[in-house]
């Protein structure tokens, strides 16, 4: 079972290791980032666990079964499996009514991004633009965003990115109100595009 460390970093669970998980997991392992991945394919998970040591075969995405790997103990979520629509809502909701405080799913139609949306997650559409792939970053806050709110920036419509959580002091803030100023020391967790980070890294040098 995975328990969260005593550090501060963000955790990040992965259900699902398809092209898509797979490529998301490694990532984000290779940024530094603590991962716990699920799947039911043990040659999968066999492969992430060059990443992670808590890497789990699990043959069905019950709540049990979710609680059993400890997944409830992530900061943030993120449902790979959008090619079966039913086991793609049902892990959602369980992901959702165990608190975890940030759920991330593929949907792989507008119908299916509905669906999960009112579930309270956010909606990647990956199939899109496979090369364009959901990245989850972490990096300082620019300088030119310091003193400006959250909806000033906009970083949603000019870059595409998502604040999924703001680190400052060890303290990590992940419900992020439109009011929040940023501040000297921020340390933001961004979900988007790569493409988008790279955007929001050239415009923040100049």
């Amino acid at each position: 079972m995975f328990n969260k460390s005593k550090n501060d970093n963000m955790t990040y669970g992965i259900v699902g290791l398809g092209r898509f998980g797979m490529a998301l997991a490694i990532d984000l392992a290779e940024s530094g980032s603590e991962i716990i991945a699920l799947d039911s394919n043990e040659e999968k998970v066999q492969a992430i666990r060059e990443y992670t040591e808590n890497a789990f075969i699990v043959k069905n995405l019950e709540k049990k079964t979710l609680i059993e790997t400890g997944i409830q103990n992530c900061d943030v979520a993120i449902v790979c499996i959008g090619e079966h629509m039913d086991t793609s809502i049902l892990t959602t909701l369980n992901l959702v009514s165990m608190g975890v405080p940030k759920v991330i799913s593929k949907a792989m139609s507008s119908e299916h991004g509905v669906i999960l949306k009112k579930l309270g997650a956010e909606i990647v559409f990956p199939e899109k633009d496979i090369s364009e792939k959901i990245n989850v970053s972490k990096m300082n806050v620019p300088d030119k965003m310091i003193d400006k709110s959250v909806e000033e920036v906009n970083l949603r419509k000019h870059f595409g990115l998502n604040i999924i959580a703001i680190e400052n002091n060890e303290n990590v803030n992940d419900v992020i109100s439109p009011k929040y100023i940023f501040r000297q020391d921020d340390i933001l967790f961004l979900s988007g595009s790569k493409d988008g980070i790279l955007q929001l890294s050239v415009w923040a040098k100049k």
